[in-house]
């Protein structure tokens, strides 16, 4: 599943099962779910190892998003969210930072499930509360589940094995699911966010039905550790730390939530960030950017240590970005055409000229895991693709994927025939410089829909070696909103996107590759996929029975969406770049796969009076 930075991975997870009675109530509770065996946290734990139980609360954390937002309602799809709207509300469980695919109960203190994983049922704490002090109770989770269903099709679709939520006991919520053995339910929907029907469904300040189906800009009731402040429409959040927050004092939230408050500031694109944060603006930044981090922090604030530039190891994420093209265009539908689209992409002298050698040239849609496919099929690996013989290309037996190299002048000129010849191959022709179908004349162009100026300059580099090969091209860059329209219904050539893994990939794989996403708009089948083979391979990896099967499916999904070239692979880094004003304390040790900012640091009274005054 994918992962988020700024809180938790997102994880696809069950629980190793002991052999159990057929009577229900003889099915044991658990305290937590987990994927990969062993629990590292008993029952009854006090905290997790990699907190400071005793991290000072207060501060201010000031924070840069790009773009704009326009509704604090994160069930529907429709509009920009605003950005820490999930600080409101708390989940049925939460994840360790410290383990792989492993989770804890926060709303829900138990959770139990019959061993053939039909069901699951979540016993919620009794002193879970809304922030106007009502019970958080069964009817708000099956209520937010059904509206989940109802009003965003992306979780529609997430949920659609998921056939029943029922309350089964004064704070139990049973899920039920459409066939047995698929593992990772159970913890998918313990990751919904409850929301409280009673306010949904009752009236705002000026009397007026509320509407969970329409994008609001009033501030919503939570359950979480932050609370609404205040905010200016299009420009800045501001949200306040709960002070009587009901789970401030159990094990999953000791040492979180330090920061009095947290203020998003927004701006119009990646560039006026970068200047803002600079100007110290704001505090944290991600940076992504590889010419920025080489060239743009040469400022006195580095060299006097009050702005720090760090790298954190990723070590709980894959990652395939990419040139993603439309197949929904009959243009893109030949993998030949695809194919010679990544032999005119010049990777070696991008990362010499614009990225200063840092990346390396991605090759697996789980790049940076152990989830990568290498070298060629073996044991289970093998066992599960002959299951697809005959519907794949017949290099995913025969060859380990390679991308083009152009290391030398000749691979230059080499990789550019070959484009050349796979164009012709798929019914192409150079007429008077242009490249047009053969058959119809209609020129070849391709439209790169961008929403930050950060993508130009490469996009303009690829398509000099695309004009010598005919083809023609344009950049149009748009704002934020108008890209994920267009995104969403499909309105584009090309994209610059991608998809995160984790560790423990599951279900999310229907959603990112699976024919039935492929033309449900909003969806994250951003290419369009449709291929029998791959939801073959999909199902292999969502009911694999142990992690060695898990790993052979992902391997064998992963090979046979590498061998029919749906995307231009571009390039990854395994080390997150963080440039933060040197604020903020963190525990001595972080978690193993997460940095857990900011839930787990904290404001450093004396750092910060050394930097200066925020703005």
């Amino acid at each position: 599943m994918t992962p988020n930075l700024a809180r938790t991975l997102v994880l696809a997870l069950a629980i190793p099962f002991l052999p159990l009675k057929a009577d229900a109530q003889e099915i044991p509770w658990r305290h937590a779910l987990s994927l990969m065996g062993d629990i590292k946290y008993p029952a009854g734990f006090k905290h997790y190892s990699y907190v400071n139980p005793n991290a000072p609360k207060g501060g201010l954390l000031r924070l840069g998003v790009d773009g704009t937002f326009d509704s604090f309602n994160h069930i529907i799809t429709r509009g920009t969210v605003a950005a820490g709207v999930s600080t409101i509300y708390d989940t049925l469980m939460t994840a360790s930072l410290d383990e792989v695919a492993t989770e804890y109960g926060l709303i829900a203190e138990s959770v139990r499930y019959p061993a053939d994983y039909s069901s699951v049922t979540y016993r919620l704490r009794a002193s879970a509360r809304w922030h106007d002090g009502k019970p958080i109770t069964p009817e708000d989770v099956i209520w937010t589940f059904e509206m989940l269903k109802q009003h965003n099709p992306q979780r529609r679709y997430y949920y659609r094995h998921v056939v029943k939520a029922e309350k089964t006991g004064e704070r139990d919520v049973t899920f039920t699911f459409d066939e047995p053995g698929n593992r990772e339910l159970p913890q998918i929907v313990g990751q919904i966010a409850p929301m409280p029907k009673h306010w949904w469904t009752g009236k705002d300040p000026q009397g007026k039905e509320r509407n969970i189906a329409n994008a609001t800009l009033e501030p919503p009731l939570g359950s979480g550790a932050y609370k609404l402040k205040s905010f200016i429409p299009g420009r800045t959040i501001v949200y306040e730390r709960v002070k009587d927050y009901w789970a401030a004092t159990l094990p999953v939230r000791i040492g979180h939530d330090n920061f009095d408050e947290l203020r998003y500031e927004y701006f119009r694109d990646d560039s006026t960030e970068l200047i803002a944060f600079k100007a110290d603006e704001f505090d944290f930044r991600a940076e992504n950017v590889a010419k920025n981090w080489a060239t743009a922090y040469d400022i006195p604030a580095v060299k006097e240590k009050r702005l720090l530039l760090e790298t954190f190891p990723d070590r709980a994420r894959g990652v395939m970005q990419a040139f993603v093209f439309n197949l929904r265009r009959e243009k893109f539908t030949d993998p030949r055409v695809r194919l010679a689209l990544n032999y005119a992409m010049n990777f070696e002298n991008m990362n010499r000229n614009f990225f200063y050698g840092q990346y390396e040239r991605i090759a697996s849609y789980f790049s940076g895991t152990e989830l990568a496919s290498s070298g060629l099929p073996q044991g289970k690996e093998l066992e599960i693709l002959e299951s697809v013989r005959g519907q794949v290309p017949p290099e995913v037996f025969t060859a380990t994927y390679k991308n083009p190299v152009f290391d030398k002048e000749e691979s230059v000129r080499g990789n550019l025939r070959q484009a050349a010849k796979l164009l012709r191959e798929a019914g192409y022709e150079v007429r008077d410089g242009k490249l047009v179908n053969a058959k119809t004349g209609e020129p070849f162009t391709i439209e790169f829909l961008i929403a930050s100026p950060s993508f130009d300059r490469i996009i303009l580099f690829y398509g000099e070696d695309l004009k010598r090969l005919g083809i023609q091209f344009t950049v149009r860059q748009v704002d934020v909103s108008q890209y994920q329209n267009r995104v969403r219904s499909r309105d584009f050539d090309a994209i610059v996107s991608g998809w995160g893994q984790s560790l423990s990939p599951g279900n999310e794989q229907y959603e990112y590759f699976g024919s039935e996403s492929a033309d449900r708009d909003g969806s994250s089948n951003y290419a369009g996929i449709k291929n029998p083979a791959v939801d073959t391979l999909i199902k292999r990896v969502v009911f694999a029975k142990d992690r060695g099967e898990l790993l052979a499916a992902t391997r064998a999904l992963d090979r046979v969406l590498m061998w029919n070239h749906y995307v231009v692979p571009m390039w990854s880094i395994n080390v997150s770049r963080i440039a933060r004003w040197d604020r903020f304390g963190k525990p001595d040790k972080l978690p193993e796969y997460n940095i857990g900012f900011p839930d787990i640091w904290w404001f450093d009274k004396d750092r910060a009076a050394k930097v200066g005054p925020q703005k």
